[in-house]
């Protein structure tokens, strides 16, 4: 089985995520895409955090009803800060009958340099990307291992989302109903 990664913090999870999972998940060449919950991305830091179990609620939420969607609180288990090559390293190790693809946005393809041992997740993983607005060049769109594929140029904002919410402005459309019901219920972003 091929399964796309799809990492993040997804706080909240939003439609613009969803429609990057489907688009992966329907136009791509991929069996499964699992949305990895970040406990911390050890590139940000942000004082608005949700606790990793809110946040992973959320998605299991937002994508119970898509038959090829799975959310995944691996890194919940993995030394913190994670680093992506560690995780993909463990779930590689766990599930040797798969291929696992990193999903990342145009944008992060850019930042990858930065991140840790990024030449061994060039070097071992397919990183299939999709556009984000603003992303600028960089010499790595031409790897052999990464694929661009094709999907709506989102810029729908978690922090937007979040500083709404605060304001008690309506976030209809930006995350689904499951989910909102789920915020208001426990009084998140507040």
């Amino acid at each position: 089985m091929k399964v796309g990664l799809f990492f993040g913090s997804f706080n909240p999870i939003h439609i613009g995520h969803l429609i990057i999972g489907n688009v992966m998940a329907e136009h791509a060449d991929l069996d499964e895409v699992w949305y990895v919950v970040t406990p911390q991305n050890p590139l940000k830091k942000n004082n608005t955090l949700l606790h990793e179990f809110d946040r992973y609620d959320m998605v299991n939420l937002a994508i119970m009803d898509h038959p090829k969607f799975r959310v995944s609180d691996v890194e919940f288990h993995l030394p913190k800060p994670s680093y992506t090559i560690d995780t993909l390293t463990y779930i590689q190790e766990k599930f040797p009958k798969n291929k696992f693809v990193l999903i990342i946005g145009e944008d992060n393809l850019c930042q990858l340099p930065k991140w840790k041992n990024f030449n061994s997740i060039l070097e071992y993983f397919e990183l299939y990307v999709y556009p984000r607005p603003d992303s600028g060049d960089c010499e790595l769109k031409n790897h052999k291992n990464v694929r661009f594929v094709e999907a709506p140029l989102l810029d729908i904002s978690a922090t937007y989302i979040r500083q709404s919410i605060k304001k008690n402005l309506s976030v209809k459309y930006m995350i689904t109903q499951e989910v909102e019901t789920f915020i208001k219920n426990k009084n998140l972003y507040r």
